[in-house]
């Protein structure tokens, strides 16, 4: 089996999915094609005996889509371009529109009064002086993705679309030569503009959701630090490091590869693997991961595995499984834009061969025909999801929450059970001393003041509680101990409480504080040991019990250790935890309440938790979650407080009802609009009216997802 994922140009809905899978599958040899519309990438499986990668991009190109290797900069940069070209399209048409709206005014008034046939046909010029280049700028996304899907034998949305604008606009330049009394530019440009409204807001939601590729490439080192044959040593880049080489890591770099440590001992920052912000202390014998920072000591690492196999690799792999997996929603997407196209075409041709079939002229027959393709044009039903979801963007980020999935309100509205990892989701992300009040002012300045001069973590928690402590000149880091100094004649030590010999005053304090870590201060006879914890978030229980009394199943999942978490859930009241869990295992556990039919929201921060939250029915991660972690997520929210993730989930509830509701208005829309213009009974322009006023009326039901409560 072999695999290839490729970016491919030219998708523009829904309707492109079915023919892009649909097309691929039909070559001998491919087992599987899936197409994700958010970044517009193709991943495409085939038996390398049946088939090869030259053969499926030929297939695409057959199909009407350009595939390319995909480039997370080049892709954001394509992303941002085509949002400022739909913009420019945006303004166009809205210009347009507003101007030849106010000459309609004028020839709708002179029908029923005076207006001479020279009135009338002044102001249908002026109106086709507009309309003309208007439409051919502001119809382009329109009109190229129609020609592409024609060229290649297949139908999407776009095709009736640029059908109904192109004959309304022909008709219209048509009905003025003829000195006709109706024109129908207005709702040539009418439609271009509520339907940019639409397409823009799609694009800009897909353009919230980041690159987990460019998000991955942060992680990855580029070079590493090889021991050659000869015993130097040279820096080469990550794609010369094999198995079995090794390789020295220095203090305060990301380590490169995975391995075993051969030679050194550090702290090392494994939150990539745990999620534990604080660091872990290493030795000979111990794995290390790629992506991980040695945070102190120097190591001698022998590589398992360097630029492939790598954990970050894992990760990614587990992100693309899990996010592939999600398409409930995109397969009934699938279906109702695979009938729309064939469904309106039929419709207009059958309506024009009724009329001609019953006596009527072929002129207003060709009217009633492009009456029922503007009529039936999706401008409601495209609409009604994306003015929610932008209203309700709007509302959540009111409440410090950035939407970043387009379809993740409808996932969030569907949710029963909630998983939270521990640290720096119910905890905050930087930990703290507790009791700092417990040491007098003067000794817990001087201990500051060491720890102004150490970069350890544990270290920098007790510096922020005397800011303004300037470190000892002599200062000293002892590499994976601590730092010593004299202060007043007597050396003053801050560390492990080995270092500072407060070995029987740290078992008394870990024993009122299971889930802390410990850092010792010694100044002459004088022993203290700050337990350094993550306090929960100010909010934490209220919100907690607020969502319990709403009916969600509550759980937490955390590779800390087991004793922290239970000190946590305890605190919370939450009877469903775990500790010690690998990515694998919170995924296994999410999988287990999936296939009980549980609806899961997995709010996470750890590198580790990144495959758990694409793995999830739907995900939240805070602001300060590494960059990958917030790719992952389905919105991000901000702040020290928890009450975001509850107002998330109220403002979802209330944007599906929103959507369903817009949904049903556009279905009632068409039933009475459909059969109407079917008889002859509207003209396109009160056609381009009656659609008008069905965006409108979607769009102000929308305004409605400004505020909720659960």
């Amino acid at each position: 089996m072999a695999r290839l994922d490729l970016a491919v140009d030219g998708i523009t809905c829904a309707a492109c999915m079915p023919v892009i899978e649909q097309g691929l599958k039909a070559v001998p040899g491919v087992v599987a094609a899936r197409v994700n519309l958010t970044n517009r990438r193709v991943a495409v499986e085939w038996r390398q005996d049946r088939t090869d990668a030259e053969t499926v991009v030929k297939r695409l190109d057959r199909l009407g889509f350009r595939a390319f290797p995909f480039d997370p900069k080049a892709a954001e940069s394509a992303e941002a371009a085509e949002a400022r070209f739909l913009m420019k399209c945006l303004g166009v048409a809205g210009f347009a529109m507003m101007n030849i709206m106010l000459l309609s005014v004028s020839v709708w008034s002179g029908n029923v009064s005076d207006i001479t046939q020279e009135q009338r046909d002044f102001f249908h010029w002026l109106s086709a002086l507009i309309a003309v280049p208007s439409v051919a700028y502001a119809g382009r996304p329109f009109f190229r993705s129609a020609r592409t899907a024609l060229a290649a034998g297949q139908l999407n949305m776009d095709v009736p679309i640029s059908l109904g604008v192109l004959l309304a606009v022909g008709l219209s330049l048509a009905e003025t030569w003829n000195h006709g009394t109706h024109a129908y530019f207005d709702s040539a440009v009418m439609l271009l503009f509520f339907l940019l409204t639409g397409r823009y807001c799609e694009q800009l939601m897909r353009r919230k959701t980041s690159s987990v590729a460019a998000n991955l490439a942060a992680l990855k080192a580029e070079t590493a630090l090889k021991v050659m044959a000869d015993g130097a040593l040279r820096q080469v880049p990550i794609a010369a490091v094999a198995a079995g080489d090794i390789v020295l890591v220095r203090p305060g770099e990301r380590i490169a590869v995975d391995g075993v440590i051969t030679g050194g001992t550090s702290a090392i920052d494994q939150s990539l693997v745990t999620g534990e912000t604080l660091p872990q202390t290493v030795a000979p014998g111990d794995p290390v991961f790629a992506g991980t920072t040695n945070l102190s000591g120097m190591l001698r690492v022998t590589v398992r595995a360097a630029a492939r196999g790598t954990l970050l690799d894992e990760v990614e792999r587990l992100i693309e499984t899990a996010a592939q997996s999600r398409s409930t929603y995109r397969r009934l997407a699938d279906r109702a834009s695979a009938l729309y196209s064939p469904v309106v075409h039929v419709t207009a041709i059958a309506t024009f061969a009724g009329w001609l079939a019953f006596g009527l002229a072929w002129q207003p027959a060709l009217v009633i025909a492009i009456t029922v393709l503007i009529i039936t044009c999706p401008c409601a039903l495209g609409l009604a999801i994306p003015a929610v979801q932008v209203v309700a963007s709007g509302a959540l980020f009111r409440t410090n929450v950035l939407l970043q999935s387009g379809d993740a309100l409808e996932r969030l509205a569907e949710v029963d059970t909630i998983v939270f990892d521990k640290t720096g989701t119910l905890t905050l992300p930087e930990p703290a001393i507790a009791e700092a009040g417990a040491l007098p002012e003067q000794a817990l300045g001087r201990a500051a003041a060491l720890a102004q001069g150490s970069h350890h973590p544990l270290a920098r928690a007790v510096a922020v509680s005397v800011p303004q402590a300037q470190p000892p000149t002599d200062l000293e880091e002892v590499p994976g101990q601590g730092v010593r100094a004299f202060i007043d004649g007597a050396e003053a030590r801050l560390g492990s409480p080995a270092f500072c010999g407060a070995e029987r005053e740290s078992a008394e304090v870990a024993s009122r504080y299971p889930d802390a870590s410990l850092i010792a201060f010694a100044h002459g006879d004088l022993r203290h040991v700050f337990a350094v914890r993550q306090a929960l978030r100010p909010d934490a229980v209220a919100v907690v019990a607020a969502l319990r009394r709403a009916g969600f199943e509550l759980a937490i999942y955390s590779g800390d250790r087991v004793e922290a978490v239970e000190t946590v859930a305890r605190e919370l009241g939450i009877t469903a935890f775990e500790g010690g869990l690998k990515p694998a295992g919170k995924i296994s556990r999410i999988e287990a309440l999936k296939s009980i039919g549980a609806k899961v929201l997995m709010v996470g921060d750890g590198l580790n938790d990144a495959p758990a939250l694409a793995s999830a029915h739907v995900s939240i991660s805070p602001i300060t979650a590494v960059h990958l972690t917030q790719a992952a997520a389905d919105a991000v929210f901000l702040g020290d407080r928890l009450a975001p993730v509850a107002a998330t989930l109220a403002i979802a509830r209330k944007a599906r009802r929103l959507m369903t509701e817009n949904l049903w208005l556009a279905v009632v829309y068409n039933a009475i609009a459909v059969p109407v213009a079917i008889a002859g009974l509207v003209t396109p322009l009160i056609a381009a009216l009656a659609m008008s006023g069905s965006s409108v009326i979607v769009t102000a039901n929308a305004l409605r997802a400004r505020s909720a409560r659960l």
